[in-house]
């Protein structure tokens, strides 16, 4: 089965296109459009040969681009098919899905009304993950397609851990609460470990730390998320690239009155110019500030220290909530490739059995690999996430089940 997977972002689309059988799977082609609806917009591809090439043309909206996408997958010169209908099905990444959705679905008409639903939770997200399901309706009308939610492995949480400490009637009327996100990803990387480690995913107590621009944490008790960092956005929780995670209240507030700025304003504020990027006054790029760091910068010094602190406070207190940890992961591209925060994060969490192997860890780059040092009770691991993968194997056996139904029917 070949399945092509998108993840529509406002102004780029990112794919994929797998080979899926039953026990193995291959990348036949990937790449991305850029800058779509602007000036100087461009799509890179790439082959599983690892020949790239880039193409520049107008592309005006979604549509366009998810057409070159296909142009380009059966081009004679760069393409890896002959014709479109070798593409049995698409897999989209969808940020929100809300209370509505607690897995991969089928979509539908109903399933995009309902996915409609949740644009005011992700206004930023959801319509153009809206307008690639659009596009695929309209080019490829035959092909199924499958919608795998950020927030969906996040909706196994207790309520105690979801609810906000607000008027209940603001859950009830707007669904104020926490959803978290990054599912796909911390779905992905505590299984995917578990197998590495050759132990029961259901019965582990798993921390696992995405580290990127955006970043979250979430604890995984016998196979179920039951807290993440994130909450009703993704700003809440840990320091991030330009997000200031969290934040008290009233701080807010404060700032908003006294720089007379009102709520766009603020989100702007908070979202672009806070997190590592508003307390380095260097950049959002975490190799940047280790640059500066390694140069003796006071500024990527006191970033670096405050962006490692709170994670070894999330870590604590998935560990008190969970009765203790088992495995700890670490994922996303700074998680994969910065040795030095893994090395911080881990520094003095003895009193949880976390000690890390630092020859191992050393140099460590986008690699799977145990870093845990032989008298560790806890398995720290690097894993490199996969989102893409999880999408096109739920896509995968979505599609297989609805095939097997049909043929099932009188």
């Amino acid at each position: 089965m070949k399945i092509l997977v998108l993840n529509c972002g406002s102004s780029s689309i990112k794919y994929q296109l797998f080979k899926m059988d039953d026990l193995q799977w291959e990348v036949m082609a990937k790449g991305g459009v850029e800058k779509v609806g602007l000036k100087g917009s461009f799509l890179k591809h790439e082959k599983a040969s690892g020949e790239k090439v880039l193409l520049e043309g107008e592309i005006l909206d979604h549509q366009i681009g998810i057409d070159y996408i296909l142009g380009v997958l059966i081009s004679e010169k760069h393409g890896c098919i002959k014709d479109l209908d070798e593409i049995d099905a698409v897999g989209h990444r969808v940020v929100h899905g809300g209370e509505m959705f607690n897995s991969s679905v089928f979509i539908t008409d109903e399933v995009i009304k309902k996915m409609e639903e949740c644009i005011e939770l992700a206004p930023l997200h959801n319509p153009p993950n809206l307008k690639g399901i659009q596009a695929i309706s309209t080019l490829l009308p035959d092909v199924p397609q499958v919608g795998v939610f950020d927030t969906a492995f996040h909706q196994t949480m207790p309520k105690h851990a979801f609810m906000y400490a607000i008027p209940q009637s603001l859950y009830k009327e707007y669904g104020i609460r926490r959803y978290g996100f990054h599912g796909t990803s911390h779905r992905y990387v505590s299984h995917r470990a578990c197998e590495l480690l050759d132990c029961d995913y259901n019965t582990q107590r798993i921390v696992s730390c995405h580290l990127g621009n955006g970043a979250s944490i979430a604890a995984i008790k016998n196979g179920q998320s039951v807290d993440t960092s994130m909450g009703f956005t993704p700003i809440e929780g840990l320091m991030m690239g330009t997000r200031c995670g969290d934040l008290d209240v009233g701080a807010v507030t404060f700032i908003m009155e006294k720089e007379k700025i009102g709520t766009r304003s603020a989100s702007i504020l908070f979202n672009k110019h806070s997190g590592m990027l508003g307390v380095t006054n260097i950049s959002s790029d975490m190799r940047e500030i280790e640059e500066a760091y390694e140069k003796g910068d006071e500024n990527a010094r006191l970033g670096l220290e405050m962006y490692c602190y709170r994670i070894k406070k999330y870590i604590g207190s998935y560990a008190a909530a969970m009765g203790g940890i088992d495995i700890l992961l670490f994922t996303g591209g700074i998680g994969e490739n910065a040795d030095l925060i893994r090395s911080k994060v881990c520094e003095n969490l003895d009193f949880l059995g976390i000690k890390i192997n630092e020859s191992k860890n050393k140099n460590l780059r986008g690699q799977e690999m145990d870093i845990s040092s032989s008298g560790s009770r806890v398995k720290v691991m690097v894993v490199p996430t996969n989102e893409e993968l999880v999408i096109a194997q739920d896509t995968k056996e979505i599609v297989e089940q609805l095939a097997n139904r049909k043929i099932q029917e009188p």
